[in-house]
């Protein structure tokens, strides 16, 4: 019979650039009991220093990560991993296990020799404080971000990241054998000129763009920042004043105000220069 849990679960998702991340747990709560280490008369705490911890309550923890990605710096191939935690008064030890079934706290059933993958991090002392067990992602990047995780006044940052930018390249290579459009053209010079790269091939897929489409005040914004960005400042200006153009014709004030802005910067620049 359905009944209500002491440790009510939870799911989580996060997309991190083109990867998605999931949790499943238990959220714990601290109940005026001291959470981790050794309490004051010397009676371990809920979570004793040295001791495995399922990192929540009833069944395993588990994360979830549909493509390969890098923890503290280390490969860990994509799939289901249970989470555990050996936490020691200066250091955690993360583990990430291959065998997601256990019920319980672990210690009866964890086996080292399925570890997928071990990594240490350091623990922090917080001002704020979380009653109930908290995992949550944080820092969000296109390829990385910290899973976060906090209760009572603890908490630690596992670094996580995504080779985003080889993922992206895949499938732009997959686009442009695929009779590319205008739009596709636009979308990849876009993308190279956000990450600072290949921007001499944004420079031509955003002039194939416009030779496709016709004159469009956000081609034409790109074409000037990626211009701006090869240092080619004059070239810059001279699209910024057509992207103003053709915006206000369209009335997006937005993109005339970002525009007359980079125009003074680029100003500036061939006056030093």
């Amino acid at each position: 019979m359905p009944h209500p849990k002491a440790s009510p679960f939870t799911k989580t998702e996060q997309v991190v650039g083109l990867s998605k991340i999931s949790l499943e747990y238990s959220r714990p709560a601290a109940r005026n009991r001291k959470v981790f280490g050794i309490q004051a008369d010397g009676i371990p705490a809920l979570v004793p220093f040295g001791r495995i911890w399922r990192v929540g309550a009833n069944e395993s923890t588990k994360i979830s990560f549909d493509s390969d990605v890098k923890i503290e710096g280390k490969h860990l191939s994509k799939g289901t991993y249970a989470l555990y935690i050996f936490p020691y008064e200066d250091q955690w030890e993360i583990v990430f296990h291959k065998n997601t079934s256990h019920w319980g706290d672990g210690r009866d059933n964890y086996n080292p020799e399925e570890d997928a993958l071990r990594v240490s991090v350091i623990p922090l002392k917080t001002l704020a404080f979380q009653e109930n067990l908290l995992l949550y992602f944080d820092e969000l990047q296109h390829d990385a971000a910290q899973l976060i995780i906090h209760w009572a006044s603890t908490k630690v940052q596992v670094s996580i990241s995504f080779d985003t930018m080889s993922m992206m390249e895949k499938q732009i290579q997959q686009k442009l054998q695929d009779n590319p459009s205008a739009q596709t053209y636009y979308e990849i010079a876009r993308y190279y000129q956000e990450q600072g790269i290949r921007l001499f091939d944004a420079l031509t897929y955003l002039e194939k763009a416009l030779q496709m489409h016709g004159e469009t005040y956000y081609f034409y914004r790109v074409k000037a920042l990626v211009e701006g960005d090869l240092g080619d400042y004059a070239a810059a200006i001279e699209s910024t004043k057509k992207s103003i153009q053709l915006a206000e014709k369209e009335n997006k004030d937005e993109f005339v105000r970002l525009n007359e802005k980079d125009i003074k910067v680029w100003q500036e620049e061939l006056k030093n220069n």
